[in-house]
């Protein structure tokens, strides 16, 4: 305690594979001074014995015992944290700051496993996509799949090259350089370089477990190369035919505004073309909650989701208004079936947040005069949207146009 009666700041202290070797002098100062130290089974294994006596394990599954630090705390005892790397980058240091004021910690990262990699590779950071597969789907590196791109993976463990490589042959990135490398910073440092073709066709047992995934990307003459601007072709998506035509998409998805931490109900979501390019759009960081009576169209949204790495998104089977009934606020709305229902309309606009946009889009007369009748008591943009594409006529073609469609464009106010 200090003189106002106040617990001693909490030590927050990354360690690399390196041990005390690697540490810093006022991190490891704090490191023999703490009366009890928070840590994992791998880094205690680093410490001297004496040291070791001082730890406490997390539990398995990991959870912060937040409680036992408290009164650790409240009992005078001054308490580390140990942590892997840069504990603030991708790792439990957020978690510790959601249960300790930032003024009441001392923290001491380490270098990062990603600068680690990024220093072994001679790669510039700041021109890396880093990506954490730590509990996550190797999916989300649908996102970053570029010729030329350089990607950092923290894994979860040796299973995690081999889902990778799979991933990127099937895309077609089979020629793509993967290096692993493993036990960064310490003594057992080994690295493996191969294509994902190579990688692929190796077993478990000979990939470290404890490693970062270092991956330049290369295409095939067959990959699929996909941009994250709103539009892909229809053929991208699986689906019956009841889609939001590409064009007609992205025009839909750019008035939506999608920004990164948002979330977008997207009701009568079809086949989900629209909720999938919004969350792309963000490279992921966006969310989205597709609401779709169709069980077989919930299913597509899922499976188009997890093909194109737009992973964040619940879908709900149900109709509208009744199955938006207790969702979270939202950011955006956006009404691609049965616009002209003014019951879900209703609903929608007084559950979406203040200054949060609402699109809505019609082809048949009846759902276009609903949204002229919005558009009169609401005001916003109210545009028509008409597409025509070059067909085949006679010795020559003509340009056939597509069903038009109406779009109202709302933004709530205060």
């Amino acid at each position: 305690m200090d003189k106002l009666g106040r617990p001693a700041p909490v030590s927050v202290i990354g360690m690399d594979d390196g041990g005390l070797a690697n540490l810093g002098m006022a991190a490891t100062r704090e490191l023999f001074s703490a009366d009890v130290i928070y840590t994992s089974r791998r880094l205690a294994a680093l410490l001297p014995e004496h040291l070791q006596e001082n730890c406490r394990l997390w539990p398995s599954p990991f959870a912060l015992p937040a409680a036992d630090i408290a009164a650790r705390r409240e009992a005078g005892d001054s308490v580390a944290v140990l942590l892997s790397g840069n504990p603030f980058w991708h790792g439990a240091g957020p978690l510790l700051a959601d249960a300790i004021p930032a003024g009441e910690m001392q923290v001491y990262p380490a270098p990062s496993a990603f600068s680690l990699a990024a220093a072994r590779m001679g790669w510039a950071l700041q021109e890396v996509e880093t990506f954490s597969a730590h509990g996550r789907p190797v999916q989300r590196l649908e996102l970053h799949l570029r010729p030329g791109a350089r990607l950092l993976v923290l894994t979860q463990n040796e299973t995690s090259p081999l889902k990778v490589a799979r991933l990127l042959i099937e895309r077609g990135f089979g020629q793509s350089r993967m290096s692993i490398l493993a036990n960064l910073g310490g003594a057992a440092e080994r690295r493996i370089h191969a294509t994902a073709q190579d990688v692929a066709q190796m077993d478990e047992e000979d990939i470290p477990p404890l490693h970062v995934l270092a991956i330049e990307v290369m295409a095939d003459d067959e990959a699929t190369i996909l941009p994250l601007t709103p539009g892909l072709a229809d053929d991208a998506f699986l689906h019956d035919g009841q889609i939001t035509k590409q064009t007609i998409r992205a025009v839909t998805v750019c008035a939506l505004a999608p920004l990164p931490g948002q979330l977008l109900w997207d009701v009568g979501a079809g086949n989900g073309t629209v909720c999938v390019e919004w969350v792309r759009a963000t490279r992921g960081r966006a969310r989205a909650i597709a609401i779709e009576r169709d069980m077989a169209r919930c299913a597509r949204i899922t499976e188009n989701a997890r093909r194109l790495g737009a992973l964040d998104i619940e879908v709900i089977e149900g109709s509208a208004p009744a199955a938006l009934d207790g969702l979270e606020q939202p950011d955006a709305i956006f009404i691609g079936g049965n616009a002209g229902c003014d019951d879900t309309f209703n609903f929608c606009l007084k559950a979406l947040k203040s200054g949060g946009i609402l699109v809505a889009n019609a082809v048949t007369t009846q759902g276009e005069a609903a949204l002229h009748e919005r558009h009169r008591r609401l005001g916003g943009d109210l545009v028509r949207l008409d597409v025509s594409h070059a067909a085949p006529l006679g010795g020559g073609s003509a340009m056939r146009p597509a069903l038009p469609v109406t779009q109202l464009r709302l933004r709530k106010q205060a």
